[in-house]
């Protein structure tokens, strides 16, 4: 039997029994010891490493954040809302048939098709779904494979698993687009201080996605079942800007449900983050959504530079003319900022109800000074 004080107990008592799990898939592919099912973190058995990597890297446990957003970026450019701004743009692939096939600007896949072109990345990491009808990361090694896999479904994925099983396969240079709680992972995979542990050197580029919460599969099956549609049948989801529905598409049809009842299929974690835009990401990406008109950004993509090498990438896109660039408003990055602060406090005040005491704040620090920002506005 496994000592109870081991990272392993640590992780189940503070995370998986805390519905802090965010089924990334940081803590699985590093041992035989845990797994996912049915997009849930199961642990098969019981493992008394004091210092394990599960535990070091799974985005639910705590960490000196500040501490890694200055590794990683440059402390000038971090905002209280959104992480660190070097530049904010609207952006579109300039090939229409991209735009067509892609959820809404195709942004991200031409990134990484541009990436993979010119030898920034060998392989990349995208969601996709197994035989059983399960997200799951893959990594796909040629570009024109690339195209398969544009759309969302909004359930997740346990996309570091991924970037764990292709370290056995000799160390790549990998672009890996990622939820907000992935690129939390790799973030933290990227600064740990690890003996013999060098998988850091190959992430190339995280390209994070907006995202305000995941679907719980099961219920999510459940709702689909009420609604007719089946989950082999569906090509994609999205909540269409203005519009408090989301859109399930199929070959046939797109049928609309009110968020209302989508609420209850939401996984139970995503109501204790506080980060709706990859904020640890080199380059995050979402739909453009502003302004009174909604269909006046309907096809483009919001992005925000964070890093040197996502800036240096969307230079490179700009150069080779695969992407068009827009200096975006400044409404628009002032309405992007008022959101992702809303879902900080409203987050943080989900995790102070959890925990029962503004002293317990789960996996963040009191001290860290984002954190210290909103609770004072809570």
């Amino acid at each position: 039997m496994g000592n109870k004080s081991g990272s392993q107990a640590k992780l189940k008592k503070n995370v998986l029994e805390q519905n802090l799990c965010t089924g990334c898939g940081a803590c699985v592919g590093l041992c035989p010891y845990q797994v996912v099912y049915r997009d849930r973190t199961v642990q098969l058995f019981d493992c008394d490493l004091q210092d394990g990597k599960c535990q070091a890297f799974c985005p639910r446990t705590s960490a000196d954040y500040d501490e890694i957003r200055k590794k990683l970026y440059n402390i000038d450019d971090i905002t209280p809302e959104i992480g660190a701004v070097k530049g904010f743009f609207l952006t579109r692939a300039v090939d229409p048939a991209l735009r067509n096939l892609a959820q809404h600007g195709g942004t991200v896949t031409a990134l990484l098709e541009l990436a993979m072109d010119e030898g920034v990345i060998n392989a990349a990491i995208v969601s996709a779904q197994n035989d059983d009808l399960e997200q799951e990361g893959r990594i796909i090694e040629n570009k024109s494979d690339l195209r398969k896999y544009s759309k969302s479904k909004f359930t997740v994925s346990p996309t570091v698993a991924a970037f764990h099983r292709q370290q056995q396969n000799g160390a790549k240079r990998i672009g890996i687009v990622a939820t907000p709680c992935q690129a939390t992972a790799l973030a933290k995979i990227k600064t740990a201080k690890i003996d013999g542990y060098t998988a850091a050197e190959s992430i190339g580029i995280v390209i994070g996605l907006f995202c305000g919460w995941t679907l719980s599969l099961e219920r999510f099956q459940r709702l689909l079942q009420q609604y007719k549609v089946s989950l082999a049948g569906l090509l994609g989801v999205d909540i269409p800007a203005g519009r408090n529905i989301l859109e399930l598409r199929t070959s046939q049809e797109v049928t609309g449900v009110p968020l209302a009842e989508v609420d209850a299929c939401i996984r139970t974690a995503c109501r204790y983050c506080v980060d709706n835009t990859a904020e640890f990401a080199d380059l995050s990406v979402g739909a453009a959504r502003y302004g009174g008109d909604c269909d006046e950004m309907r096809g483009w993509n919001q992005i925000i530079v964070r890093s040197r090498a996502g800036e240096d990438l969307l230079n490179l896109a700009q150069k080779k003319g695969v992407l068009e660039i827009r200096e975006a408003p400044v409404q628009a990055l002032k309405e992007l900022k008022n959101a992702a602060a809303e879902k900080k406090k409203k987050a943080l005040k989900n995790i102070v109800d959890k925990s029962g005491t503004i002293k317990n704040l789960l996996y963040l620090n009191r001290d860290d000074s984002l954190v210290k920002k909103y609770l004072k506005k809570g």
